[in-house]
């Protein structure tokens, strides 16, 4: 059960949830493959170059792999600890899509991050000043992009890229109507 749906009030409805877009896991898997491309070019390095360091012709006649299994140690190390950042980086994006919820009610803007620690952070729809979107050349075709809210006193809160931005600017816009219609009702 999503965080926003457990912290309903009993006069509370949910307009809408924000989702990640898979541009986000693109980008995570970018990361990966980028860091272990750059652990590769380090092996590769380390082939060609330890004859030259090192001399002597203990790589002649030798498979690539049977190389890299004879390159110096310390090549190998920083080789590891390149690939190992990739698949924390990609770890750590994966982690924050999973604890991550973007969600609007009638009555406030919730925004849930964290797995172990919880960062909680909600508005007020009748404190928001001004909702922006923020879309790049990709954003616009792939629909996705940033949305950032101004609140009264409470400052702008970037949120991360979600799918469909555009909706859920309207999302709060209907949720600020919504609070408005029941104030003026009371």
């Amino acid at each position: 059960m999503l965080y926003i749906q457990q912290s309903l009030a009993e006069d509370e409805q949910l307009i809408h949830v924000a989702k990640f877009h898979w541009m986000y896991d693109v980008m995570a898997a970018f990361n990966l493959v980028i860091f272990l491309a750059i652990a590769v070019c380090i092996l590769v390095v380390g082939v060609f170059a330890e004859p030259f360091l090192f001399g002597g012709d203990k790589f002649q006649n030798l498979t690539l792999l049977s190389q890299i299994k004879m390159l110096h140690p310390g090549v190998q190390i920083v080789s590891l600890l390149v690939f190992l950042m990739g698949l924390l980086k990609f770890a750590q994006l994966m982690i924050i899509k999973a604890t991550t919820e973007i969600a609007v009610t009638n009555n406030r803007l919730s925004y849930k991050r964290g797995l172990v620690a919880r960062y909680v952070g909600e508005i007020n729809v009748d404190r928001i000043e001004g909702v922006n979107v923020l879309q790049g050349i990709l954003g616009r075709m792939f629909g996705y992009g940033r949305v950032m809210v101004r609140g009264t006193g409470v400052g702008d809160i970037l949120l991360p890229p979600i799918e469909q931005p555009i909706r859920f600017r309207k999302a709060i816009e209907v949720a600020r109507k919504k609070n408005k219609d029941n104030s003026d009702g009371n």
